[in-house]
């Protein structure tokens, strides 16, 4: 049996390792004068990660899906309605409509699977009669401003919801926040947009969530910045073990402008894991890398109870489970940061070598994606006076979760240093991985050097690939 993963789908025009991971995508390794690596070391990863390259990385193990989908005892004969024969936690009597396959039960996701030679077909792994009903999409019609938080979560295609007691999985709450969890009513700090400017589109489904530390508004949007800067507030209070620097960079000393969506789940009983896709802007980059006074906003994606085990590298420190190829914090001082003008490489940590700090080597090669992402979302023109800010390319962080845990995932950004400078992260396309293997924690590029365009699945909820399972 072949499977399809739930994934963009990647036009892709150039090699197979256009995508893959290289000096262009490490983070800062070495000082100016030195060239930093952090890239691929040709690990055994699986290509069934969603990158259409094949995109591994022996420091995060395998990253993506491997293994089979849900299996199941054919000689099984169930007699007892209050028994549980596969120990999945449901008897037929509790709605498990096979109770010979554990991956079977009312608390599991509908997998799409593709029988080999034959055309894809939904499983009724929910058991609610309805193979494929959980494939619908809950995105569609949702307004810009809407700062209902659950609406948030379904903008990143969580749309089942579930309660404490009814064991189902989806989400159970769902609130805006300050970065540590403090209560908090966002108003232009989140946005749920059909695209970003002229040239990015959303990665599942019709929404995808803004979060920024100023307005999260593009060019021509009603409360649009139309500036660099636009303060909410002024003092923030960091989560525990954060601001997380980057060792080559001076430290940063506060955070002000957090906003975060906090979103506590519960696991489908068949997921071994989960993953989404995000996308980072700065009005910060490429001028202020390796700042000597700490300017260095950043975004977090905070699980708890956090990710354990040999598949856990050391940069997921305190929950975080998004980062870059060096294990540093997703930053302005981060890998990856390759959607910025090559034109101008002067500018390039400019205020750390004026100000006599220890500074990053320019990458090489410097803004292989140039500035097309930048159209149209006020980083390519609002900062008139010096030129088009940075972003990274899309990319996808995955974890690993236990099958019906309840875990707590919150997304926050921040400002770091001072309340200047805004910084945006579009959150999409959350998935859970259902097939049974082991998942790696890890954040990998899906966009591609100038030879791919990112565009929406066309399947907003739920697709295989062979040998994985991706399901929302």
């Amino acid at each position: 049996m072949k499977a399809r993963l739930g994934l963009p789908l990647v036009l892709v025009i150039g090699v197979a390792g256009a995508c893959s991971s290289g000096p262009q995508d490490s983070g800062f390794n070495g000082t100016n004068g030195s060239s930093s690596s952090g890239g691929s070391s040709g690990g055994s990863g699986s290509s069934s990660s969603g990158s259409s390259s094949g995109v591994s990385d022996a420091s995060i193990g395998t990253f993506g899906d491997g293994g089979s989908g849900s299996g199941g005892n054919t000689m099984c004969n169930v007699t007892n309605q209050n028994g549980d024969m596969d120990m999945d936690g449901w008897t037929p009597a509790q709605g498990d409509c096979n109770d010979c396959d554990p991956n079977v039960n009312p608390g599991a996701i509908d997998v799409l699977h593709d029988a080999d030679g034959g055309m894809p077909y939904w499983g009724n792994e929910d058991c609610s009669g309805m193979p494929g009903d959980n494939a619908k999409p809950c995105d569609t019609g949702l307004a810009l401003d809407d700062v209902n938080a659950a609406d948030g979560a379904k903008a990143i295609e969580l749309c089942a919801t579930a309660t404490m007691s009814d064991r189902k999985y989806g989400v159970i709450s769902a609130a805006y926040v300050r970065a540590n969890g403090a209560a908090f009513a966002p108003t232009l700090q989140v946005g749920l947009e059909p695209s970003w400017g002229t040239n990015v589109h959303v990665q599942g489904g019709a929404t995808m969530l803004a979060m920024s530390s100023g307005y999260s508004r593009t060019v021509g949007q009603a409360g649009a910045c139309n500036g660099i800067s636009c303060q909410t507030n002024a003092t923030g209070t960091p989560p525990t073990g954060f601001p997380q620097d980057d060792p080559a960079c001076p430290p940063t000393p506060a955070i002000a402008d957090d906003v975060a969506l906090e979103l506590q789940i519960r696991v489908p009983s068949n997921a071994t894991g989960y993953s989404f896709n995000f996308k980072f802007y700065s009005f910060e980059f490429p001028d202020w890398v390796c700042d000597t006074h700490g300017y260095n906003d950043q975004f977090v994606a905070l699980v708890q109870p956090p990710p354990t085990g040999s598949y856990v590298p050391t940069g997921s420190m305190f929950g975080n489970i998004s980062f870059d190829s060096n294990n540093h914090p997703v930053s302005v001082n981060m890998g990856f940061f390759d959607v910025c003008d090559p034109t101008t490489p002067s500018r390039f940590a400019s205020h750390c070598i004026s100000g006599g700090g220890t500074c990053p080597a320019l990458p090489s090669p410097y803004c292989p994606l140039g500035t097309t992402d930048l159209a149209g979302t006020g980083f390519d023109v609002w900062h008139s006076t010096v030129g088009p800010a940075g972003a990274t390319r899309w990319l996808k962080t995955q974890a690993p979760a236990a099958p019906a845990s309840i875990i707590t995932v919150r997304f926050a950004i921040w400002d770091a240093g001072n309340s200047q400078f805004d910084s945006t992260v579009l959150v999409d396309n959350f998935q859970w991985i259902a097939n049974g293997g082991t998942v790696a924690v890890g954040t990998k590029p899906v966009q591609c050097a100038a030879t791919a365009r990112s565009a929406p699945s066309p399947s907003p909820r739920s697709r295989r690939r062979s040998p994985s399972t991706r399901s929302r």
